[in-house]
């Protein structure tokens, strides 16, 4: 079986959802190679995890990107192509598929090998249950940040330079500037820490408890839609369906009550430790710790707690 990867980077450094793609090789027990594109220097980064690389200095855009993954395809003919669960590989994933005839499955949080097929797991119904899916077929399938661990270093596999020539024809749109925006700063999808505050948190004043919190666990500020709604932190920390899909080692639930629209963003997270003083709310559902009380209660002392841990 032959697996090409797409490895992501945001032209100073790969993607950590498109490094986690490395791991999934080893499930597949399977033959992998890596597609860089633009910094050479990156090639060499993702090289150094035992996979070969193929590296191409075309400039990156969601029209060049297509056409230099197409033809890749067209060379190494794989079973199988993995790409991150991101904005931009969410684009590039069907257009490749559409212009190739070949599956697509996306959102993948797991992938598994029975009686010599390979079974997709994706959450559907906005999470609510897990659908495994089996393509007839080469499959191009993108796969959410957090659901394979980071690869380790091996011997460098080395990297074959690549030269694509694309026409003008297949370019369609130009970008012209780029604006930076806040939410660059907010790294929720690469967070090992999650501290989140939903309405429950009462008021923008015991929302900072959250914040504080993150601080001394060395972590990120996550929310719901309710908190940001009410303006007690900015969009770019919203986790959900319409917000960020995140997985880390550790999430933090404050004041949320575990509605759908929130949990399907944030249920691939190793560790879950709500706090909410509905013993029913749906949250505790899927929590590994549940803490019935009133967090703006609880949450002065973990912060406590968690100060001395580090003063020790």
């Amino acid at each position: 079986m032959k697996v090409l990867l797409f490895i992501e980077t945001d032209g100073e450094k790969v993607l950590g959802g498109s490094l986690e793609l490395i791991s999934a090789i080893k499930v597949l027990e399977a033959e992998g190679t890596a597609l860089v594109v633009g910094n050479r220097a990156l090639a060499d980064t993702v090289a150094a995890f035992g996979i070969p690389v193929i590296f191409t200095d075309t400039a990156v855009g969601c029209d060049t990107l297509t056409e230099v993954l197409a033809e890749t395809v067209k060379e190494q003919n794989p079973d199988i192509i993995l790409l991150a669960n991101t904005p931009l590989s969410k684009d590039i994933a069907p257009r490749i598929a559409g212009r190739m005839s070949l599956g697509c499955v996306s959102d993948v949080t797991g992938i598994s090998k029975s009686d010599g097929k390979v079974i997709y797991t994706r959450p559907a119904y906005g999470g609510t249950i897990l659908e495994h899916i089996e393509v007839e077929g080469t499959a191009v399938v993108t796969v959410r940040n957090g659901s394979f661990s980071k690869p380790e270093a091996a011997s460098n596999a080395g990297i074959t330079e690549k030269k694509v020539e694309i026409s003008e024809e297949f370019i369609k749109t130009k970008i012209i500037d780029v604006v930076k925006e806040i939410s660059e700063s907010v790294n929720l999808e690469e967070a090992e820490v999650i501290v989140s505050g939903g309405r429950g948190m009462g008021n923008a004043e015991n929302f900072k408890l959250v914040e504080e919190l993150a601080r001394a666990l060395g972590g990120v500020v996550g929310a719901t839609r309710p908190a940001i709604e009410d303006g007690w932190i900015s969009r770019a920390h919203q986790v959900g369906q319409s917000g960020k899909i995140v997985a880390p080692k550790l999430y933090i639930a404050c004041g949320i009550s575990g509605a759908t629209q929130h949990t399907s963003g944030m249920s691939g997270s190793n560790y879950i430790v709500a706090i909410n003083k509905d013993e029913e709310a749906p949250i505790f559902e899927i929590a590994n710790i549940a803490i019935v009380g009133n967090v703006t209660e609880v949450l002065p002392v973990m912060i406590e707690e968690m100060k001395k841990a580090k003063a020790e």
